[in-house]
């Protein structure tokens, strides 16, 4: 499934692609043709195909965090276009479990994942590529090393697997800690605003404020 989420001159595709149903959003800024992949979740050709349609050259390759259904695309996609792999250090060891994983899951091993050119870390930076600004947001609880990206100009947010239209982030996965993505949600993404539109790993789009108001898990956590 392809969705486009406007937003000039920057635009946005999503694909809704493999096993766990993941949402790969390709961020194209229309002056320049240069476009960024936010989790290159799987089918790189595909990826390629849709930022190519779109008259766009992919250049850079960032994963929210290391969980399979995120990543699985990634070695294939870098080696399709040359564009550069970014994720959080903490999620290394999920990269190099990768086949592993693929045979606990699915009994046959998946790819090997990409080599990170750049580790993310704690402190939040910002991601520039034409007019695309991503400032990073280290929101840990749902994997050790997860991170959000927030376009602040557009008022838009890529949480990943912290936060979903009406639920959160599984924590009972290797490295996931309740109360840390507790916080990392409560301290890190709600103050941006509740007129934030939220692009989440999974499933449709939110507003921060919508969450705020009927998100049960976050309701439960503030009482």
């Amino acid at each position: 499934m392809t969705n486009d989420v406007p937003s000039n001159p920057i635009e946005i595709r999503v694909l809704t692609l493999g096993i766990a149903a993941t949402n790969a959003y390709i961020v194209g800024d229309t002056s320049t043709k240069e476009a960024i992949v936010i989790d290159p979740v799987d089918n790189a050709p595909l990826l390629v195909k849709t930022a190519q349609e779109a008259l766009w050259t992919i250049k850079l390759i960032l994963a929210t965090h290391g969980h399979f259904d995120h990543v699985l695309a990634s070695r294939a996609l870098k080696e399709l276009t040359g564009a550069p792999f970014y994720i959080h250090k903490n999620d290394q060891f999920m990269l190099d479990n990768l086949p592993q994983t693929g045979l606990r899951f699915t009994n046959q091993a998946f790819p090997k994942a990409a080599v990170p050119d750049r580790y993310f870390t704690d402190a939040p930076e910002t991601i520039e590529l034409g007019s695309i600004k991503l400032e990073t947001l280290f929101t840990p609880g749902h994997a050790p090393g997860h991170i959000a990206f927030f376009m602040r100009d557009q008022g838009i947010l890529f949480s990943g697997d912290a936060l979903f239209a009406g639920s959160i982030g599984r924590t009972d996965l290797p490295g996931g800690d309740y109360d840390l993505l507790m916080r990392s949600i409560t301290e890190k993404l709600l103050p941006l605003g509740d007129e934030v539109t939220v692009l989440s790993g999974h499933g449709g789009q939110t507003t921060i404020g919508r969450e705020k108001r009927t998100n049960s898990f976050i309701l439960d956590y503030l009482r």
